[in-house]
């Protein structure tokens, strides 16, 4: 029976209605799995956005599930393709992990060139939204409309810091089984733990480096949420 590591991802909390959401795409994994005789060993869920060919650095739950799988030969299994990105140059770095992967609405025949393919209809697609989406803006503000809300700045910003906060605490969760993992290993030090998330490739929320004060930070998050 072959193995796989199954990775699920969501980028809101909203995304449950569009078919995208972590019940969703477990149910999913899991019927693939079921049809195709394969034993998930391992799941791991991230709540992170795919936009950007950087995007692994902020995913250290992708990372994570990359190194499992490489370790214990399995493959990674997702949803959808858009789980792991709809950029092809994100999804061609992912190949370069020497890691399988299987999209399980695509079928277990699909090569890696078949993934390229997808991922770069599925980014033409995000590209043509975002063109659509300014042209339209583009229009009503020509038409005299004024566009955002001025009267609100102070609801804005605490809107978005409120965003802000829910990201960063969102991070701190996803990275917390890495550290546990880590500290179970015997790194009990955060000198020590900074040492091995950099040892593994996982990268802060900024995309740098981690120090004893960032895991420390990172750790005085997680025991407040």
């Amino acid at each position: 029976m072959r193995q796989v590591v199954s990775y699920i991802r969501v980028s809101t909390g909203q995304q449950g209605k569009s078919g995208l959401g972590i019940e969703a795409q477990r149910a999913a994994i899991a019927r693939f799995a079921e049809a195709e005789g394969c034993e998930v060993v391992a799941e791991h869920v991230e709540v992170e956005t795919g936009k950007g060919t950087d995007a692994l650095d902020r995913r250290p739950v992708l990372a994570a599930a990359l190194a499992q799988a490489r370790k214990g030969k399995a493959a990674v299994v997702v949803a959808k393709l858009c789980r792991l990105s709809r950029d092809v140059a994100f999804i061609s770095g992912l190949m370069a992990q020497r890691v399988p992967f299987i999209v399980a609405e695509l079928g277990a025949d699909a090569d890696p060139f078949m993934l390229h393919i997808y991922a770069a209809l599925a980014e033409k697609e995000r590209h043509l939204i975002s063109d659509r989406t300014r042209a339209a803006l583009a229009a009503k503000k020509a038409q005299g409309a004024k566009l955002g809300n001025r009267t609100n700045l102070n609801e804005a910003r605490a809107k978005s810091a409120t965003a802000n906060k829910a990201g960063a605490d969102a991070f701190a969760a996803n990275v917390l089984p890495v550290v546990r993992q880590i500290q179970a290993s015997g790194a009990t030090t955060l000198r020590a733990i900074a040492e091995a998330l950099n040892a593994r490739g996982i990268r802060t929320a900024r995309g740098g480096a981690w120090y004893s004060s960032t895991v420390g930070n990172l750790l005085a998050r997680v025991s407040e949420v």
